[in-house]
């Protein structure tokens, strides 16, 4: 269960940092990943459900964590109703795991992260790597900003939502 929960924390503290993160470097500034997430306006519904997963503690660790966090953008291709219905207190498990399933342990930058065929994550199952024209594909998802650094880890930035096997 911690590592489901490192893992969903892990994945939404990434995508927060992401923005932050590039911002916290040039300014000399450290945050960790659920920080750098927090502060970029493109993760609001990551950070909204890192919350209601109860892993924000969890991201807020030592890490070091890999996140592919969905932006905001990619929250809403799901289908409608779906974001609303995880986020209720009796999905707390079926969201935790869709937030892991985002996360990797370890510090992978772009540069590793191309080098791979797949990746374990902490929800337990793994996800498929590629590239395609030059772009990474994290499963059906295209990476849009790679090695987001925070203090904790690094967010690839993704268009899509990673959803595991059920």
């Amino acid at each position: 269960m911690f590592k489901k929960i490192a893992s969903v924390l892990t994945f939404v503290f990434a995508s927060l940092t992401l923005s932050t993160a590039a911002h916290a470097d040039h300014h000399g500034m450290k945050k960790d990943i659920v920080d750098v997430a927090a502060a970029n306006g493109s993760f609001s519904t990551l950070v909204a459900a890192v919350k209601a997963a109860g892993l924000v503690d969890t991201l807020k660790g030592e890490g070091p964590f890999t996140v592919f966090a969905p932006t905001d953008e990619a929250f809403a291709k799901l289908p409608a109703g779906t974001v609303e219905n995880l986020l209720k207190a009796e999905n707390k498990d079926k969201l935790v795991a869709i937030l892991t399933y985002h996360v990797v342990s370890g510090k992978v930058m772009a540069a590793d992260v191309v080098t791979l065929t797949s990746a374990a994550t902490v929800q337990g199952q793994s996800v498929n790597v590629a590239t395609n024209n030059g772009a990474v594909m994290i499963n059906d998802a295209t990476v849009v900003k790679a090695d987001v650094k925070a203090t904790n880890g690094v967010i690839h930035v993704i268009d899509t939502v990673l959803l595991p096997k059920e």
